[in-house]
């Protein structure tokens, strides 16, 4: 076995964790992939199988578990706002239990470790666009913080455990990511105007539809991941795609790439939903000389052609 090839990834079945087994598989590394299919789905994984380094173990990263790897991707904990909210005590867990035990397990076999935090870290800026040296703006108590804080003390974990015992980490702030693999229930805005307008009804806007987001498609945001991991990096990092979109506007692209006669249907903005969302990447480029190839257009192309496959 080569040195630094046998990958965990937790939350390996997932949208983003899916994506990342493969990219390592083809390079020819092992991949381990731990998930308790949460979120997760069989689905994600099932052509993974045919790769002889590929491996899956059913386990909820909440439970300690012992592993000989050489790199932790640790991504598992609900992402969209539907499945962290629907037990968010679980989700916390997660994301401290989970981090806490990686970072043990990083620790006791001298492996590196990437974090899979989140723009939410940020949550609802104050700052425009978002550095990674900006402190955040978020409600400690509101029905978004079960994510949004987890994440933030996942962070804090990370960096004690690089302090204090000398863990080899990696932080990665993911702004909103789309793709093949996205789950249709997943109530993320892309999934949910794809699903809509593919089944022809009327398309949901939140409040005015003018808050804005920046959409990163897959394969960049996993080539960022990467570089990432592989770079000397160990401080928190953006990676996202920095073109702003009012959700109005990525609601009309969609319309039109799929159905321009869908009427869309107003409802009020849930509690604490930013008003804007765009990552500096200032680090990303300089660093890792990574930013983001796909243009919006052709990334829902892309993800709309895998919706139309596998909503028969």
């Amino acid at each position: 076995m080569q040195n630094n090839k046998r990958n965990l990834i937790t939350g390996g079945s997932g949208f983003l964790g899916s994506h990342l087994a493969k990219s390592l598989l083809k390079k020819g590394e092992e991949v381990i992939c731990l998930d308790n299919f949460f979120t997760g789905s069989k689905e994600n994984i099932q052509e993974l199988f045919k790769f002889q380094n590929f491996e899956f173990i059913r386990h909820d990263v909440t439970e300690p578990i012992k592993l000989e790897v050489d790199k932790i991707w640790h991504l598992a904990c609900p992402a969209s706002p539907i499945h962290y909210q629907f037990n968010p005590i679980k989700t916390t867990k997660t994301s401290f239990l989970g981090t806490y035990n990686m970072l043990g397990l990083a620790k006791r076999v001298g492996a590196k470790i990437l974090l899979a935090s989140t723009s939410e870290v940020y949550g609802d800026p104050e700052e425009h666009p978002q550095k990674e040296s900006y402190k955040g703006s978020v409600n400690t108590t509101g029905i978004r913080s079960c994510y949004d804080e987890g994440k933030r003390v996942a962070e804090t974990l990370c960096a004690d455990y690089q302090r204090v015992h000398g863990v080899d980490v990696r932080i990665m702030r993911i702004f909103n990511t789309y793709g093949p693999n996205m789950r249709f229930d997943d109530g993320r805005v892309i999934s949910n105007f794809i699903f809509q307008a593919l089944n022809n009804k009327k398309i949901t806007l939140y409040g005015n539809g003018r808050q804005t987001r920046s959409f990163c498609y897959v394969d960049d945001l996993i080539d960022g991941m990467i570089l990432l991991m592989n770079s000397n990096y160990q401080y928190p990092m953006n990676i996202g795609n920095p073109k702003e979109f009012s959700i109005k506007e990525l609601a009309n692209l969609i319309r039109n790439l799929v159905n321009p006669d869908l009427e869309f249907e107003y409802k009020d903005l849930p509690l604490d939903d930013p008003k804007q969302r765009k990552p500096s990447i200032e680090l990303a480029k300089n660093i890792l000389n990574w930013e983001p190839k796909i243009e919006l257009k052709d990334g829902l192309l892309k993800t709309i052609d895998w919706f139309k496959e596998n909503l028969k």
